[in-house]
Order: structure tokens, then C-alpha cells, then sequence
């Protein structure tokens, strides 16, 4: 038997969720349902996410040569690579 719950969400995060599931022609019950799904599920399937950390010459011990830490989307941009292997070696 469904539960009844008060959730409280940020104004923006529910204005969107609510056109979401309004272009999908579904309830937003079962868009927060699904959602919540999908986290408990992925959360059994991998452990804890390790840091990631810039890449090291083994040679000199230091950053490997072009990794500029000053530059955070280049930072996001491996680490979001590396999500994607991890993400297509689960499948």
C-alpha cells in the first residue's frame, strides 16, 4: 500500500520536475518515484564513488605533462570521462 510523505523541495527543482512530468503526460508521483528508484538502485550496484585525482608521471612523479589544475572544466571535463567508463563497464 502506497505511503503518503511531505517532501520539501527547492521551489525551482519542483517547478521543473513539474513540467517534466507534464511533457511526459505522467504524474509527478511517479517521476519522484522513478528517480528515487533509479539513486537506491544505482547506490546497491557501484561502492562509493573514489576521488578522482589529476594523473601523475610516473617518471618525474608530477602531474603528467598539460594537466593545468587552474583549469576546472578541463578538471570536470576527465572526471566526467571517467564516469562514462565507469557508467559503460556496469552495463
Amino acid at each position: 500500500m502506497p505511503e503518503r510523505t511531505t517532501v520539501r523541495l527547492p521551489q525551482e527543482l519542483l517547478i521543473r520536475a513539474k513540467r517534466k512530468a507534464a511533457a511526459e503526460s505522467r504524474t509527478l508521483t511517479s517521476l519522484i518515484e522513478d528517480g528515487l528508484r533509479l539513486v537506491v538502485t544505482e547506490n546497491r550496484k557501484s561502492p562509493r564513488k573514489k576521488r578522482l585525482l589529476p594523473p601523475v608521471s610516473k617518471a618525474t612523479g608530477g602531474l603528467v605533462p598539460g594537466t593545468d589544475l587552474t583549469d576546472l572544466a578541463g578538471l570536470q571535463e576527465m572526471d566526467d570521462l571517467d564516469y562514462l567508463q565507469r557508467m559503460k563497464a556496469l552495463k
